[in-house]
């Protein structure tokens, strides 16, 4: 184990993209390729500064992350725009381009998933012999994760406690999966429809997407880790998975680490997107850690049942949902019903003082605008025409090129 780190002193951004055909879109599992032209001879992982590029599971998608901790969040917009533009440099010749969003819209799992080859290869196997990967919620998935540190169980405690409350509102600000096959799926949040059954084959790891009501590591332990372990055993008779790994709940504790990783957020059109989410959730999580909205005893008294069926139908209709839980409300001082995106909006607000401004702008337009697939399905205007549907992402794809936003 590293340097251990306070809350909100460091944080980790990982961003994935998938790699696709310039002419006409497909996925390209070349990052096998990319790696290698970057690093001379193929490797996993390649540090680049401030920033590293890894495989993933499906060799079309690479991630994009920051290289350890980092305590300067506002730089990451353009440390990520510049490994981005990187990438597409070295994919040009080989008439590829990074695409954004947390699903390709066109894209045949059955036809298109080819698994990553090389190192850690044992593992991948493995997870396809389980739950057969040649599906949307394995190879068309793609999102950001934050990792927030903690020093010690009370630490752990605080930054638990209100992950799990924000956790259902995550797709109502982040939704970007709103395609697939090439028809509206009718949810905001693709991914995360596949997200929640995904594991269905051992549903101790995935649970009900939100953690259950554990805070303390021994807790944690007891609650989660040991019943997947029992789980997992007959499947995994050599001991190749880690329990950290295994663990597919939205937000999971990374105790070899110190942090925990919140996996709900879709990755954006463009780095400044991405950012300007990441700075909002943390500044509303430190607020909801410093008892600026409500006492911790308040917000370690929801099940993760209860949150789960808060979350359940944000997924489907994303931002536009009207929470009425006047009990889930009171956690944001909000006495009425109110849509996601006007939750958003008010607590924001509440925020806005200890952001930066340079993600004002980024902000403005998602909450104003909507989510990235209200914006998506608006541009779309209900033509599913695979020409209609390539040249939106084509646009996307731009906008990750440029670090600017998609406007219907």
């Amino acid at each position: 184990m590293g340097k251990k780190y306070h809350l909100f002193e460091v944080y980790g951004i990982e961003l994935e993209y998938m790699l696709v055909n310039q002419s006409n879109l497909k996925v390209a599992p070349i990052v096998d390729a990319l790696l290698t032209k970057k690093n001379g001879e193929l490797t996993s992982d390649i540090e680049n500064g401030t920033m590293a590029w890894s495989n993933e599971l499906v060799a079309h998608v690479v991630e994009i992350k920051t290289n350890g901790p980092t305590a300067n969040l506002n730089s990451l917009s353009n440390e990520f725009h510049k490994n981005i533009a990187e990438i597409n440099a070295l994919l040009q010749p080989l008439n590829t381009q990074l695409l954004p969003t947390a699903s390709h819209p066109l894209m045949n799992p059955l036809t298109d998933t080819q698994l990553w080859k090389h190192s850690y290869s044992e593992v991948y196997e493995l997870y396809n012999r389980i739950f057969n990967c040649k599906g949307h919620g394995w190879s068309n998935v793609q999102s950001t994760h934050i990792n927030l540190p903690f020093y010690d169980d009370n630490e752990f405690e605080k930054l638990h406690a209100a992950i799990r409350i924000l956790l259902p509102l995550i797709p109502g600000l982040c939704a970007s999966s709103p395609i697939l096959e090439g028809q509206s799926t009718g949810f905001k949040d693709t991914r995360l429809e596949y997200y929640k059954t995904n594991q269905k084959e051992i549903p101790e790891m995935t649970g009900f997407v939100i953690p259950e009501q554990v805070f303390s590591k021994s807790d944690y332990h007891k609650t989660i880790f040991e019943p997947i372990k029992k789980a997992i055993k007959p499947f995994d008779t050599q001991n190749i998975l880690d329990h950290h790994f295994l663990n597919s709940r939205g937000a999971i504790a990374r105790f070899d680490r110190n942090a925990i990783e919140i996996r709900l957020v879709d990755i954006q059109e463009c780095p400044k997107a991405d950012m300007a989410i990441c700075v909002l959730i943390i500044e509303v999580l430190k607020h909801l850690v410093n008892d600026g909205f409500t006492s911790l005893s308040n917000q370690k008294e929801w099940s993760n049942v209860s949150l789960f069926n808060l979350l359940n139908p944000i997924i489907k209709s994303g931002e536009a949902y009207i929470v009425s839980d006047v009990n889930y409300l009171d956690l944001f001082g909000i006495h009425e019903p109110l849509s996601v995106q006007n939750i958003w909006k008010k607590i924001y607000e509440d925020v806005k003082p200890n952001i930066d401004a340079s993600h004002y702008e980024a902000l403005d337009i998602i909450l104003n605008e909507g989510t990235l697939s209200t914006r998506i399905l608006k541009a779309i205007a209900n033509n599913f025409s695979e020409d209609n549907i390539k040249t939106i992402y084509f646009d996307l794809a731009n906008c990750l090129q440029t670090n600017s936003l998609f406007r219907a």
